[in-house]
């Protein structure tokens, strides 16, 4: 089976774990910058499953994207991108609309008002494409495979389309989540803030090794 090529756009941490994580499940992954440069050490030490590209062309050549830019930073990319490039395509955003405030009381200051989410403006803005929210509610150490004693962790989804979120659920399946999805891109609004409340431990007691989990009866 021909796995789909991944479009990591971003040159952060996230960005750089995640593509770590689609090369290490057997995808060919091509990393987008501003300055494809900037990847040059990364691309070295990747494999031949690896390349890089601008924004512009990672978009066009990938099957599916993953958003993993700062939350200031996604709107205006979004909308920089080519529509064709876009169209009918899965985006995986793993943004926060963290705002460049510092924090209050271990608290992330948002940009974003109580009744919409950063999801919401992106989809607003690449109508044809398919966003998927996922991977903002956990730090990039814990995006691939985690290990916890108390089993698999909670990842929460959501999304207009329900194909693009199955699919974004086999990925995070094999990426070894338990996948919980909350609906439609308003649910971003919930889930959003999860990053607020998942930083507080890290930010006020120096604690990051820990994960959500939604148990059921």
């Amino acid at each position: 089976m021909t796995l789909p090529i991944i479009g990591v756009l971003g040159s952060g941490a996230v960005g750089e774990v995640l593509a770590n994580g689609f090369l290490t499940h057997g995808h060919t992954v091509m990393r987008g910058s501003r300055e494809p440069g900037k990847l040059a050490t990364w691309l070295t030490g990747a494999g031949s499953h690896a390349r890089t590209g601008t924004f512009p062309e990672t978009a066009a050549a990938a099957d599916i994207l993953v958003l993993a830019v700062k939350g200031t930073a996604a709107e205006a990319l979004i909308r920089g991108l080519p529509e064709a490039a876009l169209h009918g395509k899965i985006v995986i955003d793993a943004t926060n609309p963290i705002a460049a405030l510092p924090p209050v009381n271990g608290v992330l200051q948002y940009f974003t008002k109580p009744n919409e989410s950063l999801m919401e403006r992106l989809q607003a803005a690449a109508p044809s494409a398919r966003f998927v929210k996922a991977f903002s509610c956990t730090g990039n150490a814990n995006m691939v495979n985690p290990v916890f004693e108390g089993g698999k962790p909670s990842m929460f989804i959501c999304g207009d389309s329900a194909e693009a979120k199955a699919l974004v659920r086999e990925i995070l399946n094999r990426f070894g989540w338990d996948t919980e999805d909350m609906g439609a891109v308003e649910a971003a609004r919930a889930i959003e803030p999860l990053c607020m409340l998942w930083c507080i431990p890290g930010l006020v007691h120096q604690e990051w090794t820990h994960a959500f989990k939604l148990l059921k009866r």
